[in-house]
């Protein structure tokens, strides 16, 4: 995504493109054989889900080949995780590669042990406690509960970022809220769940055994596999 006289323009595949994503399914597969993949464009060319859609469908609406509607259907797939994993961007996580992501990210500690260590935020752990029985909560109602609402704790939209960066929370779903008669208003919200509380403990957390930087080298390596001209650097601040 690219800014020209205050004008966002997406990077959509090039003509040819053998990579082209033309449907979830098509994601589905491309993030499974990468591992993982930010939505959008970023100091990593060519890898991203932007970069290999077609620009013309974003925000179109269109269910099948609007990228902007794939990550419905990717908070609500079994095979991925989706949540702001890339430097406080957006994108997805295969499910074999999500518990390296959990073991260097939360380097090797449950939330619990995070806090009990003194390494996780006071406002971080009003929020987790709202999970810790497995279930799945919009976003309005984790801010409101957790005492974020008016004149409450501040930064919620940070925290919420930084608990998703972190692999302690995903989002699992987007609905639209409803007024007092039923009807649907707004923009869709975001549903968020602990990932163990969606595809279980061991899924996410069978990689504890390694040391967290082994884990780091692992998804370094992979993405220079997948991008042999990135910069190392940029690499680096993507994972």
């Amino acid at each position: 995504m690219i800014v020209e006289n205050g004008e966002w323009l997406m990077q959509g595949a090039r003509r040819g493109d053998p990579d082209l994503i033309h449907d979830f399914k098509e994601l589905t597969a491309y993030v499974e054989r990468a591992g993982f993949l930010p939505l959008f464009s970023n100091g990593v060319e060519g890898f991203s889900a932007e970069e290999h859609a077609d620009a013309r469908y974003w925000w179109t609406g269109d269910p099948v080949r609007d990228p902007w509607e794939w990550r419905v259907q990717a908070a609500r797939s079994d095979r991925m995780v989706y949540g702001k994993f890339f430097g406080g961007k957006a994108g997805f996580i295969s499910l074999e590669w999500l518990p390296y992501f959990a073991n260097w990210r939360r380097r090797g500690y449950d939330f619990d042990s995070l806090y009990e260590e003194g390494l996780a935020k006071h406002r971080e752990k009003c929020i987790m406690e709202l999970f810790e029985d497995g279930g799945r909560l919009f976003s309005h109602e984790v801010k409101n509960t957790a005492g974020f609402g008016k004149g409450g704790l501040k930064n919620f939209a940070g925290i919420m970022t930084e608990l998703q960066d972190k692999l302690y929370l995903t989002v699992t779903d987007f609905r639209c809220r409803r007024n007092k008669r039923g009807d649907e208003y707004g923009m869709p919200v975001a549903q968020y769940a602990m990932p163990e509380s969606v595809f279980g403990y061991d899924a996410v957390t069978s990689a504890y055994g390694e040391d967290p930087e082994a884990s780091r080298d692992r998804i370094f390596d992979r993405l220079r596999e997948r991008c042999p001209g990135a910069d190392e650097g940029e690499i680096s601040k993507l994972i």
